[in-house]
Parts: structure tokens; sequence; C-alpha cells
């Protein structure tokens, strides 16, 4: 589950890269370049990249107060309870299966297009190829295989992406292909790519980088010493590969190429076949096989850990009595049946999409309640429990429009979604400079953003439903915490979340 918390710098940075790196960010940075122009890879990319970053200060606290931990909603069920832990691992799990099914998705679709292979053998050669390596030892295999990933990808931009820029007509593209952008795409500062791009991206990362599982299980592996510098290089090879795959978008914008089928997934695919002779098409597929490979590994750990410590080990077994071998046993047995389900969905085309929506809704509300429980000793389960929820039953009527935003509702979600945006700003701070710098930033964003954010936020409902988890999240949180007679002792967390194998001493 943790690789034995030992695994040294140079690996973990590439595992930290690799996991974040999934086919699905290659292809939504290829659709922001081409949807947006030439300053929507860079807020697909760079935003992304600075998340990782932000969770490290966050990730060092963790490890501080919780250094056997094996995941995330084991520590909450130290700190609060029951119902916190299951709300978490529950999302977790849901959310990782998904994001397998999609790489499955992602694999099969390329092997069907570039080989005479069918879509379900595709996706049946990626399932079981990832399923068998990763059954060895869970993340250290999945650890080991993302160094090797990592180098492929790296690599392969470095040559995909010039490859097609010079093969497609080099520099000229730029001249002559203008006539096919309008002046926002043509803008690196496009208000049209940051607010329907960049912003709800900022509070999407940052609440998968705080929700998820895959991230925190290689904060557990990598030893505790190393984790400031493993942050950092992966902040650096992830903005790195995603900006530049996502030139590909841009260049496709520049040519004028129509996506096929009107799908722009199909963008990258497109480009490598048309300005891609046989050689670089093989180093292409590397690339998306080790995007798609790294992440899928990532979760098939990541819910094998989740089933063992949540489910069996913390709720199940007795206190003190989980039987290490049978925690394998079931771990193993749960990356079998989770690639069985995501080949299912995948074969079946099922829509995922609405799901994926509940996934980033749960993750997003619980971002403040999770990094305040760890450190303010008066969050009590109740604020917990009752801010996630009642932040949830915020978002999903914005988000899918079951409530107009006009007239006075428009003015109420305006207002919350400022404070959000607060949030926001306040927690990314917070997280390296303390406190008072925390609380200092998230005021001095909101009245910024007061003035042109009334009126205004309510036109962009994905972004206002994102912005109101948020709020309402931390509103909650804070009001039933703040007068709360009780103060946790953190030094609990470790004493609760000890290793599974420790032999018990003779007496």
């Amino acid at each position: 589950m943790t690789a034995g918390n030992r695994v040294g710098f140079g690996i973990s940075a590439a595992s930290m890269t690799a996991t974040w790196i999934w086919a699905a960010s290659l292809y939504a940075s290829a659709t922001s370049g081409y949807t947006y122009g030439v300053s929507g890879p860079i807020h697909y990319g760079l935003w992304g990249a600075l998340m990782i970053l932000f969770i490290y200060p966050f990730g060092r606290r963790i490890r501080s107060i919780a250094p056997n931990a094996h995941t995330l909603a084991e520590i909450l069920q130290a700190r609060h309870g029951r119902s916190s832990q299951l709300i978490l691992a529950g999302s977790n799990v849901l959310g990782s299966l998904l994001s397998l099914t999609s790489n499955f998705i992602a694999g099969g679709a390329l092997i069907s297009m570039l080989s005479p292979l069918s879509f379900s053998a595709g996706i049946l050669m990626i399932g079981t190829g990832v399923l068998l390596y990763t059954l060895w030892s869970g993340v250290r295999a999945s650890i080991l295989t993302d160094f090797i990933q990592v180098c492929a990808m790296l690599g392969a931009v470095v040559i995909i992406v010039p490859a097609v820029f010079f093969a497609a007509g080099g520099p000229e593209i730029f001249v002559t292909g203008a006539v096919h952008l309008t002046p926002e795409q043509q803008s690196f500062f496009s208000s049209d790519a940051f607010f329907n791009q960049g912003a709800p991206y900022i509070a999407a990362v940052l609440a998968y980088a705080i929700g998820n599982q895959t991230i925190a299980q290689r904060l557990f592996a990598v030893r505790e010493d190393k984790i400031k510098q493993t942050f950092i290089t992966a902040t650096v090879g992830y903005g790195t590969t995603v900006i530049g795959v996502g030139i590909l978008g841009v260049l496709a914008l520049y040519l004028g190429v129509e996506p096929l089928d009107g799908d722009t997934n199909n963008l990258i695919p497109q480009l490598a076949t048309m300005y891609l002779g046989p050689l670089l098409l093989c180093v292409f597929f590397v690339m998306i096989i080790g995007s798609l490979a790294s992440t899928a590994d990532s979760d098939l750990a990541a819910m094998s850990s989740i089933v063992m410590t949540d489910i069996y080990g913390r709720n199940i077994a007795k206190n003190g009595e989980a039987n290490p071998r049978l925690m394998l046993l079931i771990g193993r047995m749960t990356m079998i049946a989770a690639t069985l389900i995501a080949l299912y969905f995948a074969s079946s085309k099922f829509n995922i999409l609405e799901l994926l929506v509940l996934v980033g809704a749960i993750w997003g509300a619980l971002v403040f309640p999770v990094i305040a429980s760890f450190y303010w000793e008066r969050v009590t389960n109740r604020a917990f429990t009752v801010s996630v929820l009642a932040a949830l039953m915020v978002f999903f009527p914005v988000r899918f429009g079951w409530i107009a935003l006009e007239g006075g509702v428009a003015l109420v979600t305006d207002i919350v979604s400022v404070i959000g945006v607060g949030v926001i700003a306040g927690l990314m701070i917070f997280g390296f400079l303390g406190r008072r710098a925390g609380i200092a930033a998230g005021f001095i964003a909101s009245v910024g953003v007061l003035p042109f954010g009334i009126g205004f936020l309510h036109t962009y409902p994905i972004l206002t439903a994102s912005l109101l988890a948020y709020a309402v999240s931390m509103l909650l949180c804070v009001a039933l915490s703040w007068r709360a007679s009780e103060r946790f002792d953190f030094a609990q967390i470790s004493e609760k979340t000890g290793s599974f194998d420790e032999a018990t001493p003779a007496t």
C-alpha cells in the first residue's frame, strides 16, 4: 500500500508526474488549445502543474501527523469517525473506477485507430497488461513502471511536437493560418480562455489534488525528507509535458483541421497520422499508452488500498486483529474486480460524464473540511459531514441548471461565489505562509473580485457551481466548529493509523 514509505526522490518524482498525466489530460490540453487558442494549453497545463506544488505543504503536514497511514480516509476515521472516512473512501473508489474506465477507452480507441485490432481487443490488451504487473506488488509496481513511462512520455513530447510542427509547415503556419483564429484565440490574455478553462480548472484540480488517493499514495510512499524535491520536480515535469502536447491543438487550429466525427479527442491521433511516419507513429503510440497506463495502475493500487484499509482493516476486522495475508488477498481481488468492471463500462460505451461530475463535486465540497481537519482541533465530525452534504446540495442544482440563475438567486450565488474565490486563494497561501496570511489572502481576493463578480460570475454556471461548493462547505464547517467545546489531540492520529503488519511483542 505504501512501498514501505522509503521510495527515493527520482522514482517518486517520476511517479508523481506520470500519475498526474493521464491520457485524458493530454487530449484535454489539445482540446483546450484548439478551442481557446494560444492561451488554452497554458490555462490547462500551468494551473494543473501549480496544483501539484500547492499540495506539498499539506502533504508535509499529513505525513507529520500520520507517518504510517495508508489512505487519507484512514486519517479521517482517526480524526472524526466512520461517516467522514466512508464519504472520502467512497468518492475515491468511484473516481478511480471512472478514471480507469476512461483510460481503457482512450487506449482501446488508439489501438483500433492505429492497428488492425478492434476497440474491444484494444481495451482487453490494455486492461490485462496493466492488471498483471500491478498485481505483483501494488503501488511499488506502479511506481517502478511510472519511472519508465514518464521517461517515454517526456522523450516522446520532445520528439513528437517539433516533428508535427515542422512537417505541417513550420513557423509559416502562424502567418497563413491566422485567419482561422478569432482575436480571443490569438491572445495570451484571453478572458474567454480564463473563465471557461483556467478558473474552473483551478478549482477542480485543487479538489482533485486534496481528495484523490492516487496522489496521496505517493505522498505516503516517498521518503519524508524527499517530499519537497519530489513535488517541485513533478510540478515542472507535468507542466512541460501537458503544455507541450497542448500545442498540437493550437497547431490544429491554425491548420484549420476539422476533428474527426466532430470529436476533439481525435485531434492528436489525427495530427499524428497526417504528419508522422511509421517510426514516429510508434513513438507517439508509446507516449499515449504510457500516459494511460501510468494512471490506470495508480487507480488499481489506490482502490486496493482503500478496500484493504478503510473497508476491511478499519471497519470489518476487529481493532488490532486485521490479517495482513487476508488484506493482500482482498487487495488483489479488488484489482481484478475493478478491472472487469472498468472493461465492462468501456466496452459498453458507458456514459460516465455525469458520474465524473458527481465525483468532482464531492471532492470540491471536501477540500476545506479535509484541510481544516488536519490543522484545526475544533473541527467536529458533525461539522465535517453537514458541511460536505450541504455543499453538494447546493452544487447540483446550479451545475445541472435545475435552478435558473436570475434575479435574486443570481445575486446570492454571485455573492457566495465571491467568497468561494477567497476560500481557494486562502487555502493556497495558507499552506505555505500560515493561518494569518491565508485569511488575509482570502479576504483580499474576495474584495478584489467583488466589484466585477457581482452580476457576472453566474454567467459561468460550471465555475459558479464549483465556487459555491467551496464557499458553502467552508462557511458551515467554520460555523459549526467555532463554538465546539472539544479539542482534538492530533497525536492520537499517529497512534490510530499504525501499520497492520507490525509484530506484537511477546510478554
